[in-house]
């Protein structure tokens, strides 16, 4: 048995960091779908993560990731979770963690923005809208890039996600100006006609086609939470929270007290280093977009294990600078395949890995039934009473 009361709780969230096709995977076109275990066959045998390794990510599968075999003796314990939000993007998964499920589907554009948006965005900037169409990132910045460099437009896409999105290049259009235009697209899709859960600016940067790269300059306006979250539970309660990298942003800053923008998985890891070298009482949250932005929707595995093996080494430091009455939980919001069809997240379910250095064993916490027991075991170590959705595990590490 641990300690059954942590002072501190360090939540991370591998985004898009799936472990295998959800039940309910044939609804979103995606049974097949396995980032891990896709990862895992683009290396041969070579991905190397020890650390999540000896957390037991192997374990929680029926099938070993290859190359990362299950171990007799994990030392904390593992599982997987399973999402019952209706959608699967970054926001319905961040926010049925924190006990707030999306129990109706956000409006998606498959076909693009219609007019009247679109002509809304064109009168406020003054500026016309190219693009507006479902697309990866980088194919269609790579398209119309230079485009826009010459006519100052906007670069309007989508994706299977409610997302609205806005690219344009920093030297022509500048960052206060591009999230000032993003700030009124929120406006324009808060409901009751279309409700869309993220309005992400897309700044780039670069002279050409051939070497556009977006920068971190990313910022997410998100629809605000529709409810109070396990965030505002725990803030009510007194309870100290930090968010770390786009946190802040799906969460609209509700909740939290402490914030930081990641540039990168390694700057996020930072953050977390040094947020554990701060004397606190409550729950760390951070986010690692990179798996998902750099490399997921880019269908890049080699990209994606690179990224996975990189923040295993950062994953030791976190293990060796844990104290006795710190908790460990790391998970994903969803999967975005590198191995599979299209460009899109994929419906999976995701690990669920928690360790706290006064452990004396480990073992299994099985499938969860909701994101929604992440947060809830949050709530109960804190003694902070919720809105009763999900099932806490406290009482099972």
């Amino acid at each position: 048995m641990s300690i059954k009361n942590y002072k501190r709780i360090f939540g991370i969230v591998m985004d898009s960091v799936g472990t295998g096709a959800a039940p309910d995977a044939a609804k979103f076109d995606d049974i097949g779908s396995d980032t891990l275990g896709h990862v895992g066959e683009a290396y041969k045998g070579k991905l190397q993560i020890p650390n999540l390794q000896k957390l037991g990510i192997s374990n929680l599968r029926e099938t070993p990731i290859e190359g990362v075999a299950k171990i007799d003796h994990p030392i904390g314990y593992y599982g997987k979770m399973q999402e019952i939000s209706a959608g699967k993007d970054s926001m319905d998964g961040h926010w049925e963690m924190m006990g707030l499920p999306v129990e109706k589907p956000l409006n998606t554009f498959p076909n693009g923005f219609p007019d009247d948006i679109i002509e809304k965005l064109e009168d406020f900037s003054g500026r016309k809208v190219i693009g507006n169409r479902p697309e990866s990132g980088t194919k269609i910045i790579a398209e119309l890039g230079e485009q826009q460099m010459k006519t100052g437009d906007l670069i309007v896409y989508t994706s299977g996600d409610s997302v609205l999105q806005i690219a344009a290049h920093e030297t022509v259009i500048p960052l206060k100006e591009l999230y000032r235009i993003c700030e009124y697209a929120r406006t324009l899709v808060n409901g009751p006609e279309y409700t869309v859960g993220r309005i992400i600016a897309r700044p780039y940067v670069g002279p050409d086609k051939d070497h556009f790269t977006r920068t971190a300059n990313r910022h997410d306006f998100t629809l605000e939470p529709i409810g109070k979250t396990d965030l505002d539970y725990l803030q009510a309660a007194g309870v100290h929270t930090v968010g770390i990298g786009k946190i802040n942003d799906i969460f609209s800053g509700h909740g939290i007290d402490e914030g930081y923008h990641n540039e990168s998985n390694m700057d996020g890891m930072d953050h977390v280093d040094h947020v554990m070298g701060e004397d606190f009482t409550g729950f760390a949250f951070t986010n690692l977009v990179d798996f998902d932005a750099m490399y997921g929707h880019r269908r890049n595995p080699i990209g994606f294990g690179e990224a996975l093996m990189d923040f295993d080494k950062r994953l030791g430091t976190v293990l060796k600078n844990l104290k006795d009455d710190d908790l460990l939980m790391i998970t994903a919001d969803h999967g975005n395949d590198p191995g599979f069809k299209g460009t899109d997240h994929t419906r999976e379910r995701v690990p669920l890995l928690v360790y706290s250095p006064s452990m004396t064993n480990g073992g299994t916490l099985g499938v969860r039934k909701t994101f929604a027991d992440f947060g809830a075991t949050v709530l109960d170590n804190f003694n902070v009473t919720g809105n009763g959705v999900g099932t806490g595990f406290l009482e099972e590490i």
